[in-house]
C-alpha cells in the first residue's frame, strides 16, 4: 500500500469519527444560534459534508472541533443571509411588542436527552439556581419575534459586529441598533417576569 493510500485511508477513519466525537457539540452550537432543531441538524449535516469535501485542505492549523465549528458558523451566517428577505426589517411594528412573558403559562421546558445545555463556567454556588436561570434567558431568547431573535443571536451568540449583521441580513445600521433596543427590552421584561420577580 503507498503513502498516498495509506493518508487516505487514515482520512476516512477519521472522517468517520466526526459524528460521535463532534456531533452533539456542533449541534448546541447551531440550536443555541438558530433556535430552530430542525435547522440545527441541517446545519451540522451540511457542516460535515463541506468539511469533508474540503479535507484534502486542511492543514492541521487548528484543531478538527474548532475547524468544524468555523464552517458551521458561515453556513449559520449563510442560513440568516438566505432568510434576509423573511426578516422585513424596514417595518418594525407592533409585533415586535410580545405582550405576555408569563413562562409557567408557556408549559414545562423540556430538553431532548442529551441536548441539554451545557453548565456555564461561574463562581456561582448554588448550581441549581445557575441551570434554571440557563434555562429561563433561553426560553426568553426563544420568545422573541423571529426577526429580533435572529439579530440579538447574531450580535450576542455569534459575535457578529453591526456591519457584519447588516451585510448579511441587508439592514442598514440604524436598523440593527434599533431591533437590538427592543430584542434587549422584551428579554429584561421577560427576565424581570420570571426571573427576578420571583426571587
Amino acid at each position: 500500500m503507498s503513502a498516498e493510500d495509506k493518508q487516505q485511508k487514515q482520512n476516512r477513519i477519521e472522517t468517520e469519527k466526526w459524528v460521535d466525537r463532534y456531533g452533539d457539540r456542533l449541534y448546541r452550537f447551531a440550536y443555541l444560534r438558530t433556535g430552530s432543531r430542525q435547522v440545527a441538524e441541517d446545519l451540522v449535516q451540511d457542516t460535515f459534508l463541506s468539511a469533508l469535501k474540503a479535507w484534502d485542505d486542511f492543514r492541521g492549523q487548528s484543531s478538527v472541533s474548532t475547524w468544524l465549528t468555523s464552517i458551521l458558523n458561515r453556513k449559520i451566517i449563510d442560513y440568516y443571509r438566505a432568510k434576509r428577505n423573511d426578516y422585513s426589517m424596514d417595518s418594525l411594528g407592533e409585533n415586535d411588542v410580545l405582550p405576555d412573558f408569563d413562562l409557567q403559562r408557556a408549559g414545562p421546558l423540556k430538553w431532548r436527552s442529551g441536548y441539554e445545555p451545557q453548565e456555564w463556567d461561574t463562581d456561582y454556588e448554588n448550581e441549581e439556581e445557575n441551570r434554571l436561570l440557563r434555562k429561563i434567558i433561553l426560553r426568553c431568547i426563544g420568545l422573541l419575534p423571529e426577526k429580533s431573535a435572529a439579530v440579538f443571536k447574531m450580535r450576542h451568540l455569534q459575535n457578529l459586529s453591526s456591519d457584519e449583521i447588516c451585510k448579511v441580513l441587508g439592514i442598514s445600521t440604524s436598523n440593527v441598533w434599533v431591533i437590538l433596543h427592543r430584542a434587549r427590552t422584551l428579554l429584561r421584561r421577560c427576565l424581570e417576569n420570571n426571573w427576578f420577580a420571583k426571587r
